[in-house]
């Protein structure tokens, strides 16, 4: 799955906003998305994802919703 798909399933599975940490932690723990060298997701790849996806995230009050 994509990291973007897989940020939209973490975002509305939990029904709330949550910070960068939390959904690389959430895509990580449920193995939602491998990168291709194995490593763990980062809070600074998420948030590269929200910023080139305005139409699909929103940032709000250090949180990241869904703009859906």
């Amino acid at each position: 799955m994509r990291l973007e798909d897989a940020m939209v399933y973490a975002l509305a599975t939990a029904g709330y906003g949550m910070t960068t940490q939390r959904i690389a932690e959430v895509i990580n723990n449920e193995k939602l998305h491998i990168r291709v060298d194995g490593n763990p997701v980062t809070d600074k790849q998420v948030y590269a994802a929200v910023c080139r996806h305005p139409e699909t995230f929103v940032k709000e009050g250090g949180r990241i919703l869904l703009s859906m």
